[in-house]
């Protein structure tokens, strides 16, 4: 068995010199892919490092705060602890306690008469389930954040239970005022 031989010599192709000209546009080219490609990243971390860093001094703030904040809890806490804070309502003030065992939403807000019934009701409770004369938010519980609940004035209250691990709440109002009752609210839920 013999293998033929190639006489011949296959056809090379020549490549004609690449001008100046193209060169020039050819590393362009490379210089900007690589700055995308460096660039882009680099840019998306250093913005996410910088939402990240300020995310976490917002909490810091947040968690070394004693006492009451006059401001609304954001919608998400509001939604955890199922305190539902009615439009217009006015002196709106939280407070939250941590650890591993228990959460507390402390919550505070003046509301109309009508407003009170339906912040009621989304909580499971209704003005019928108020026991007159009765603070049910505890004492402890009002040192943490200085509430006082002294006599003379028409309270009463409540104690919304739920089952597990939806969160139980007491609530206090004072209605010396009718038309302008003023809701303490204490949630706590036990993960």
């Amino acid at each position: 068995m013999t293998v033929p031989t190639q006489t011949t010599a296959p056809e090379q192709e020549t490549k004609l010199p690449e001008d100046r000209r193209h060169m020039i546009r050819r590393r362009w080219l490379t210089a900007v892919i690589i700055v995308l490609l460096v660039g882009i990243p680099a840019g998306y971390l250093a913005i996410s490092a910088g939402q990240s860093r300020d995310s976490g001094r917002d909490k810091e703030r947040e968690s070394s705060a004693t006492g009451l904040r006059d401001s609304t809890p954001s919608l998400m806490k509001r939604r955890i602890f199922e305190v539902p804070i009615p439009p217009g309502s006015t002196g709106v003030a939280y407070y939250e306690t941590s650890n591993w065992k228990t959460s507390r939403l402390y919550v505070q807000f003046t509301t109309s008469a009508g407003r009170l019934d339906g912040f009621l009701h989304q909580v499971g409770s209704s003005r019928s389930q108020l026991v007159p004369g009765k603070v049910t938010v505890s004492e402890r519980d009002a040192d943490i954040v200085g509430w006082n609940f002294p006599a003379g004035q028409d309270w009463s209250g409540t104690t919304v239970v739920r089952d597990k691990p939806r969160p139980g709440a007491d609530i206090t109002v004072d209605l010396t005022d009718p038309a302008a009752p003023k809701v303490y609210v204490v949630s706590t839920t036990t993960p």
